[in-house]
């Protein structure tokens, strides 16, 4: 019953999970994970800009420390914050300084929800660590099912210190992502799965991740429009029509988030009104260095 009670509160207040939510409370994203191991097609990721809102953007990786510090300011001018979430630029289970920021979040605050976005590939072999350090909730992205449909959605992946490409990388990356999917659901862990429609890719493959991921008992689905960059840029971006109808087809075996803002990896606020956390930080610091002076 307590954990029940337990995943009743996470759902009811994480951004990501409630639509109610996503009004009220805050959540915010620490870019401290710029190493990834997969290469995904339709992936770009930048920092140092500004000017973008999608993700793989940061306007700079933080160190542990900064990131820390950055939890502890919006915390102190009382944000409603709920979620703390590292969701790149890269893959946050390929990045040392993932699991140390969090470690040290959740002891510091531990009534803040940890919540970590991955692709899935070490997630099998990081599960237990993830427990641990306070992890309650995570989103993994899934393109695929078959092999052959993964190999064209990635350019190749690092494993086990070998370098994948093709098919060979394609039963890699689908067999880590299922597999973990399962051992996370296993262990209590509140998961969301996204899904990037990429026309004449993958749209075949999303009812039946849909239903797999619903049949095993994945929380929810979030399917988002490919934006086209990189190897897709050539690609058309699906229209709205196309996105909901797909909500349609798949929300017989799971249910659908449907306000998702496609966030930056350094998003912080209430998703689409997201603040600009360099400055914050730098106002807050000039106001209690200005309070010291004063006293």
């Amino acid at each position: 019953m307590a954990m029940f009670r337990k995943e009743e509160s996470i759902l009811n207040n994480h951004p990501c999970f409630s639509e109610e939510a996503h009004l009220r409370f805050g959540r915010i994203h620490l870019p401290v994970a710029p190493a990834c191991n997969i290469q995904c097609k339709y992936c770009l990721r930048k920092y140092d800009c500004p000017n973008e809102s999608r993700p793989g953007i940061t306007s700079r990786v933080l160190s542990p420390e900064e990131a820390l510090e950055r939890v502890r300011s919006v915390v102190r001018r009382n944000e409603n914050l709920t979620v703390v979430g590292i969701a790149g630029p890269g893959d946050p289970l390929a990045n040392d300084s993932t699991f140390e920021v969090l470690r040290r979040i959740n002891r510091e605050f531990p009534e803040l929800t940890l919540c970590v976005s991955t692709n899935g590939l070490l997630l099998p072999e990081r599960l237990d660590t993830l427990l641990k350090i306070g992890v309650k909730s995570i989103t993994i992205t899934i393109n695929a099912v078959l092999p052959e449909v993964a190999a064209r959605v990635y350019s190749w992946i690092l494993y086990k210190g070998r370098r994948y490409s093709g098919v060979e990388a394609g039963s890699w990356i689908t067999h880590n992502q299922w597999l973990g999917l399962r051992m996370a659901l296993e262990a209590g862990l509140i998961v969301k799965i996204n899904t990037v429609l990429i026309p004449g890719v993958n749209e075949a493959e999303i009812p039946m991740i849909a239903w797999l991921a619903g049949r095993r008992g994945a929380h929810l689905m979030n399917i988002i429009p490919l934006i086209p960059q990189a190897e897709f840029k050539e690609y058309e971006r699906p229209s709205r029509s196309k996105i909901e109808n797909m909500r349609a087809v798949c929300s017989e075996h799971i249910r659908q988030m449907t306000h998702c803002r496609q966030c930056r990896a350094d998003a912080c606020g209430v998703l689409g009104e997201d603040k600009d956390m360099e400055l914050e930080v730098l106002m807050s610091r000039i106001g209690e260095e200005y309070c010291d002076m004063v006293v």
